[in-house]
């Protein structure tokens, strides 16, 4: 079964039927997906992936729960101190209405307009989310560390018109929003700040409201999510996902292999504003009936701290959190313990065997390991218990299929090297992105990674099968890095490559050729990566910088990367 089609702009409304039954009064969104002949092969065989047409992800993981008599249940936690503090659906309903009624009243939103939200891991940020979707409006995340020359191509990109942002982060956002700045958004217009006391903030404006708000009518293929990624060119692409989108990553993966129970407590470190910490520290817990603890900035000892003092069930992180984690746990006198888990999720970057089994003696616990992404906004294969196969990611999650193509997008035998290739009930859909085109093709979407599979269906992960640099389960787009160095007074040239690292999985390496006149030693290289984290997020900065005289080019001037790969290999 297909998806049904989406009307794009008049002019083009011979491309798809027009659904007369959306909530969308704003079509932005729905006008700029990708050609309806573009779109993957979806599949809605298996019942749990079917929905009503009417179906707004809010209130199904909501007011749903709350109708089951689990009102009281908690919802969120979080720490204050030494304190845990709790949420309970009811609580979090209430909360979560008033904000809704903030935006349709105050801010005159329209179901369709996209709203950006910027905040760490709290109850506010998770209210907000929900808020926007239930609203019928469409939430755009962005990492907390992101600054103002990151954010400018999401807003401008997703023509975003308003914003709810922690007051923390206030300070990036402000240069979006002045005219004068060279890193204006002219149609973002409207910001309101939480976790502010003060009047007129988000927090103020929500308290005055009434906490009953049925929901926004909207249908099951209105856009509820745009979410974005960067690629191999350090361009955003945005990742359109819809209402039942946001239910599929809450059923599938967790109904087939994650298996949570409804006194679970999740926890983990991913953020909200990616999908792998959207449905695994927010959506999935919610869909079970069951918690989730949110909290921000963790390190290796304080999430062992955390996980104990909440006596946390499940936990989302990425390899090298677990490595560091467990060696924590295995030093002698530390005295650490986390006796209340029992299942932990890997997803985000490979997973090194070493890693898989240091934690495993470390906890007891078999790590579920995940491949995902963010086109199909969660995990697609995946294994658990005494389904894991040493060495494999594991199986593809019900409801989808998968193989490994050659180039020619033939099935290659059991064994052998290809590219995966992926379809089931999600999918990518960019927004306005002529790489749509090199995502999806005849059907299958091609998430970019080099694959192998046994005659069992068990999938091998071997390799990305671009640019992307992924280090400690961050995606860092290369020439993004290169383009934050090239505007220090002392670069002449750079080129940015991944480099293997046993703590990160990669790091990010630079080759910098100097200027003329300019002194390189270790004095450059603080200041070179002290100036990339205050361009750019500070996770992407360099941590390996290396001076050369010259960039490796081909005859027609292209740097040849590979040849600097192999340059990083044999250093490290």
């Amino acid at each position: 079964m297909r998806a049904p089609g989406r009307p794009r702009r008049a002019s083009q409304s011979a491309q798809r039927e027009v659904n007369p039954l959306t909530a969308h009064v704003d079509t932005f969104a729905r006008d700029h997906l990708p050609p309806r002949g573009e779109w993957p092969e979806f599949l809605f065989d298996r019942p749990e992936y079917r929905h009503p047409e009417r179906l707004n992800a809010a209130v199904e993981l909501l007011d749903r729960t709350v109708q089951r008599g689990w009102g009281r249940r908690i919802a969120l936690r979080t720490l204050d101190g030494n304190r845990v503090v709790t949420c309970t659906y009811e609580q979090l309903t209430a909360q979560v209405n008033r904000i809704a009624r903030v935006l349709i009243d105050d801010l005159k939103l329209v179901p369709g307009n996209r709203v950006l939200l910027r905040g760490p891991n709290n109850p506010m940020m998770a209210a907000s989310w929900l808020a926007v979707v239930k609203a019928g409006l469409i939430a755009v995340g962005t990492m907390p560390l992101l600054r103002a020359r990151e954010l400018k191509p999401i807003i401008d990109k997703a023509q975003i018109t308003a914003a709810l942002c922690d007051v923390r982060l206030k300070d990036e956002l402000a240069h979006n929003l002045d005219p004068a700045s060279e890193f204006h958004s002219p149609t973002l217009k409207q910001v309101l700040f939480f976790n502010d006391g003060r009047p007129g903030s988000l927090d103020a404006r929500a308290a005055a409201k009434p906490v009953d708000y049925a929901g926004c009518d909207t249908h099951r293929d209105d856009v509820a999510l745009i979410a974005f990624t960067s690629g191999t060119t350090g361009v955003p692409k945005g990742t359109v996902h819809f209402h039942r989108d946001i239910l599929i990553m809450s059923d599938a993966f967790p109904r087939h292999v994650l298996k949570p129970a409804p006194d679970d407590i999740f926890c983990g470190t991913p953020p909200l504003a990616f999908t792998f910490g959207l449905g695994g520290l927010l959506t999935m817990p919610l869909r079970a009936g069951a918690s989730v603890v949110l909290a921000e900035k963790l390190a290796p000892d304080t999430l062992l701290e955390l996980i104990a003092q909440t006596r946390a069930t499940v936990l989302f992180t990425a390899p090298t959190m677990y490595r560091q984690c467990a060696l924590l746990l295995k030093e002698p006198g530390r005295g650490l313990a986390i006796p209340s888990l029992r299942k932990s999720v890997s997803a985000g970057e490979a997973l090194p065997d070493a890693t898989r089994q240091l934690w495993k003696e470390a906890t007891g616990i078999e790590m579920i390991d995940g491949i995902g992404a963010t086109e199909m906004i969660h995990i697609f294969i995946s294994s658990a218990g005494d389904e894991v196969r040493r060495g494999a990611i594991g199986k593809v999650v019900p409801g989808y299929v998968a193989q490994v193509v050659d180039d020619d997008m033939k099935p290659v035998p059991p064994g052998t090297l290809g590219k995966l290739a992926v379809k089931g009930p999600t999918g990518c859909r960019y927004l306005a992105d002529p790489r749509q085109s090199n995502y999806v093709k005849q059907g299958w979407n091609l998430p970019g990674d080099t694959f192998s599979m046994d005659t069992d269906g068990y999938f091998t992960y071997h390799a990305r099968s671009d640019d992307m640099i992924i280090s400690a389960g961050y995606n860092i787009a290369g020439p993004e890095v290169e383009s934050a160095l090239l505007l220090h007074p002392a670069v002449a040239e750079c080129a940015v490559v991944g480099a293997d690292d046993p703590e990160r999985g990669q790091i990010v390496k630079a080759y910098v050729v100097p200027k003329p006149g300019v002194h390189a030693g270790a004095e450059l290289m603080r200041e070179l990566q002290e100036f990339v984290k205050a361009q750019i997020a500070p996770y992407k900065y360099p941590r390996a910088v290396e001076f050369i005289d010259a960039l490796p080019r081909t005859e027609t001037g292209k740097v040849q990367r590979f040849k600097l790969r192999q340059r990083a290999a044999g250093a490290g």
